[in-house]
């Protein structure tokens, strides 16, 4: 039973390596709605792949995770909350969606994350 539990580490942080690399690859399409434009884009989607690598190599995982939290709930702050107040049921389930990463990335900094060397 440890051995699927011990998947879940990976099914939690590859999908933010894909979020990372769908940055670049709508890098334009992006940058129309993102804070900081292009420059914005560019620098979450590095941080989304290196917080997934510091999660997989368990390196600085507990820094990057609660980082990566910060960074999902300032997406449903700037990005998603106001198409979710107008009723867009699309931006919803995105401000939805960041904010359950943003719970499971505080609750893997809890309860999972081995390196302590900057945040004890």
């Amino acid at each position: 039973m440890n051995a699927v539990l011990n998947l879940g580490k990976y099914l939690f942080a590859l999908p933010f390596a894909v979020f990372g690399a769908f940055h670049f690859m709508g890098l334009d399409s992006m940058a129309s709605w993102a804070p900081g434009g292009k420059v914005g884009v560019i620098v979450s989607g590095v941080a989304l792949i290196a917080a997934a690598v510091s999660i997989i190599i368990g390196k600085l995982d507990k820094l990057a995770s609660v980082l990566l939290a910060v960074m999902m709930l300032l997406f449903v702050a700037l990005i998603h909350a106001k198409g979710a107040s107008s009723g867009d049921q699309a931006a919803t389930g995105n401000l939805l969606k960041d904010l359950m990463l943003a719970g499971a990335a505080l609750m893997y900094a809890k309860t999972m994350a081995k390196d302590n060397a900057v945040i004890g």
